[in-house]
């Protein structure tokens, strides 16, 4: 089949790209649209396909300032041209389901996320602009809500990428959707034979990460913080942080490795569609220290590679810790390697393909009855993860 991958914008290598890279070694052949194209950031593996941009790539500074650009990318998707395609993927977190499909072309999404900023984080990602910038992203985002909720009938069918993210799919969107968890390249991570004494946090510093909840935890507790990332929030998050709390910026792939590995364990406030980060941590055989919501149930087994806290509070992350702290020896090494293990490339790969494969022989039949649905959403999180795909 002539095959077509829609990504929203190529400007880096993250979660998303990362799935795009298993995409392509699927579909060799697949060529890739996106609105935005920065060769110099994007992986030799994607590179090989042919890439087609929007009209967005020509706008002044896109691929530093894309996300001005997002009132335009709906018209923008609508005039690529994906005529003689017979089936589309779609990557969905930013806008790229809404292209025009050829009548007998299947249209498959695989969902990261609905559009965060317009949906379950509007008032957030709002709050944090200034007063001008906030009324215009109002009308924005409301024209976009109407859009994004319209372009789900040129979707044939939706793969989510955990629970979390079905979940939100069918609200928004009123489909139900299979869940492949997207891949984690878990060679890249190996125990240490050290262990240090400080916890680690690893993500974007950006408001809905909760890097401020982890400080604000740490200011009450007699521990290290390291810190690890860059973002819109890291001038002020360092200005009034404690001294037990270090802020390392980005680091190379090695050192991130290391510090996985060498933490007592990662905490991880946010919540998250999936999250990533984690199960890195447990590649490196440490335990998680996660908020009790969204992906993060998909991944973290209580007791056995990590602890839940229940609220998005400082004192709830400190109970959390002091419990860690009474169990930590419990931990067993080789139990997270193992549970990050199911999470590799190869397994995404080979979900993804039967999926895939299940959709275009029955269709709309391939999707799970909503009764069944409902029981695995409501599953224990191991046992989520042996029914996944």
């Amino acid at each position: 089949m002539k095959t077509a991958i829609v990504h929203h914008w190529l400007i880096g290598m993250r979660g998303g790209e990362r799935v795009l890279e298993e995409m392509c070694k699927l579909y060799p052949d697949a060529d890739i649209f996106t609105h935005v194209y920065d060769p110099e950031r994007i992986s030799p593996l994607i590179k090989q396909h042919k890439i087609t941009t929007s009209f967005i790539n020509k706008l002044p500074m896109a691929a530093r300032h894309y996300q001005k650009y997002l009132g335009f990318m709906p018209r923008a998707l609508e005039q690529l041209d994906l005529s003689g395609y017979e089936l589309i993927i779609s990557i969905e977190s930013g806008p790229s389901k809404g292209i025009i499909p050829d009548p007998g072309a299947r249209h498959i999404c695989y969902c990261n996320s609905p559009m965060r900023y317009i949906w379950d984080e509007y008032h957030t990602y709002s709050d944090s602009l200034d007063p001008i910038s906030r009324f215009i992203f109002s009308l924005v985002a409301h024209k976009m809500r109407m859009w994004d909720v319209t372009t789900a009938s040129r979707v044939d069918a939706f793969i989510s990428n955990s629970s979390f993210a079905a979940a939100r799919v069918k609200r928004f969107y009123g489909r139900d959707s299979d869940v492949v968890f997207p891949p984690v390249d878990t060679s890249r991570f190996a125990p240490s034979a050290t262990v240090g004494d400080f916890f680690l946090f690893a993500s974007q510093l950006v408001p809905y990460k909760k890097a401020d909840l982890a400080i604000e935890a740490f200011r009450q507790i007699d521990a290290p913080l390291v810190i690890v990332g860059d973002g819109s929030e890291r001038a002020a998050l360092e200005k009034t942080a404690p001294p037990n709390v270090k802020f390392l910026g980005r680091v190379s792939d090695e050192k991130l490795a290391e510090l996985y590995a060498q933490c007592r364990a990662l905490v991880f406030p946010g919540q998250e569609d999936f999250g990533i980060v984690p199960l890195e941590a447990m590649a490196a055989g440490r335990p998680v220290i996660a908020y009790g919501k969204g992906g993060a149930l998909d991944t973290v087994i209580p007791n056995v590679t990590g602890l839940f806290f229940d609220e998005q509070t400082p004192a709830s992350l400190i109970g959390a810790i002091t419990r860690f702290r009474v169990a930590e020896k419990q931990f067993n090494t080789d139990q997270m390697v193992a549970q990050a293990a199911k999470f590799s490339q190869a397994e995404f790969r080979a979900n993804l393909k039967a999926a895939i494969d299940r959709i275009l022989a029955h269709g709309e039949d391939a999707h799970p009855e909503p009764a069944a649905w409902a029981a695995t959403a409501a599953a224990p999180a191991e046992e989520r993860i042996e029914r996944r795909v």
